[in-house]
């Protein structure tokens, strides 16, 4: 069976699409820390990421790094943090998390709970600068 972020990629569930290539998609967590949390995700399913080949694994961070520098554009925040976890979804993926405080990447905390409009308002900033 596909992963959510699989079904993500192919469209059969709706996101908040970031930036895509031939092999990354990106999109804004539905349940995020903050305003403008995005996953990067690689499009061939791959449960751990660094169980990917050396050379997906560093174009991975070069297609985030736009999308990191255009998050830190779009919000005010000191920095984007960045976070693997793994452990909620079996598909390779990092988190870009605009972030003041060490606790912006505290994923033990109660997660937001944006509107439409809200997300797609996110997404509009983070696009217009990437």
């Amino acid at each position: 069976m596909s992963s959510i972020f699989t079904r993500i990629i192919s469209g059969e569930i709706p996101s908040y699409k970031i930036a895509e290539n031939d092999k990354f998609f990106a999109f804004l967590d539905i349940m995020p820390l903050v305003p403008g949390h995005t996953l990067v995700v690689p499009k061939v399913e791959t449960d751990k990421l660094f169980d990917m080949p050396d050379d997906h694994l560093a174009e991975m961070l070069l297609f985030a790094q736009p999308i990191a520098r255009a998050i830190e554009a779009s919000f005010v925040c000191k920095r984007c943090g960045i976070a693997v976890i793994g452990l909620e979804v079996p598909h390779a993926h990092m988190h870009l998390v605009p972030m003041n405080t060490a606790d912006d990447l505290n994923f033990t905390r109660s997660k937001l709970k944006l509107s439409a409009e809200e997300m797609e308002a996110c997404r509009l900033k983070i696009i217009s600068h990437v």
